[in-house]
């Protein structure tokens, strides 16, 4: 069974001078495949384009909390045109995302931001895709708009919250994802969670070329085949084998993003 990574930015500009040289080093370390979250309409066509070209990704789109500023409304019509056209044409996303709060950002406005998180979950809805949340500093916020407006599921990214939060996403059928953070011996409540939420709840990811690992802390880029010695980190802190970590980890990702089941088993093929 081969490791996902749910969460990196591979579309970036940090990855333009060897783009393809760092997907095939995932694709060696077992990193089978990566999910690529769009962040604001003007990569929605990038995100869609690297996937449709290297068989080993896929793609969410959404509008990230943090690029709201700089968006307009009728980005939430063209948000929802282009996941209806791509449903129609067999290639649909994989969820709504990045979206989310971030109430870490200076003079964030956070009305705003709640807007744009609530057309979004609905967007979700109508096309019963699951989301990839940016929880920042926004967690009991995130979890009361989940409440009211109710999606399939998904992945609170790049989760930093309490044992008493992570249980409140679980009920609501949503998976928890960790990475590079939990590799710092100073981050042990991240530690801790990792370590005694149930197996099932938890899906790995990089967030690359951001949140590098404590191995990479004076390098300014992540990279996605990261998640390999992640997951290594993982089984450590559980102490379990590693063969079981990945196994039920990778199981977690299909079973929350079903779209990314049905391309599991494609041929990998970079372009």
């Amino acid at each position: 069974m081969a490791l996902i990574d749910t969460h990196c930015h591979l579309d970036a500009a940090e990855f333009d001078a060897d783009r393809e040289s760092v997907i095939q080093e995932a694709l060696n370390k077992g990193i089978k495949m990566m999910v690529v979250p769009a962040v604001h309409r003007s990569n929605f066509e990038t995100v869609t384009q690297l996937a449709h070209s290297h068989s080993c990704c896929t793609h969410a789109l959404g509008i990230h909390p943090m690029y709201v500023a700089s968006a307009h409304l009728d980005d939430l019509v063209y948000l929802r045109e282009t996941i209806a056209k791509q449903i129609e044409s067999g290639n649909p996303p994989v969820a709504v995302g990045e979206i989310g709060l971030d109430f870490f950002i200076a003079d964030y406005d956070q009305a705003l931001q709640e807007h744009y998180l609530i057309e979004q979950l609905k967007i979700a809805k109508h096309y019963d895709l699951p989301v990839i949340l940016h929880v920042r500093r926004a967690i009991d916020d995130i979890l009361k708009l989940l409440r009211r407006y109710k999606v399939r599921g998904g992945i609170a990214h790049a989760f930093n919250g309490s044992r008493q939060q992570a249980d409140a996403f679980i009920a609501l059928g949503f998976k928890l994802g960790f990475g590079g953070t939990l590799t710092y011996p100073r981050a042990l409540k991240i530690r801790e969670l990792v370590s005694t939420l149930p197996l099932s709840a938890i899906v790995l990811e990089t967030d690359a070329p951001d949140i590098p690992p404590e191995w990479l802390k004076n390098d300014r880029r992540n990279t996605p085949h990261q998640l390999l010695n992640i997951s290594q980190l993982i089984a450590s802190l559980r102490q379990i084998n590693h063969a079981q970590v990945t196994e039920i980890t990778t199981n977690n990702a299909l079973e929350i993003l079903p779209n990314l089941a049905k391309l599991f088993t494609r041929p990998q093929v970079i372009h």
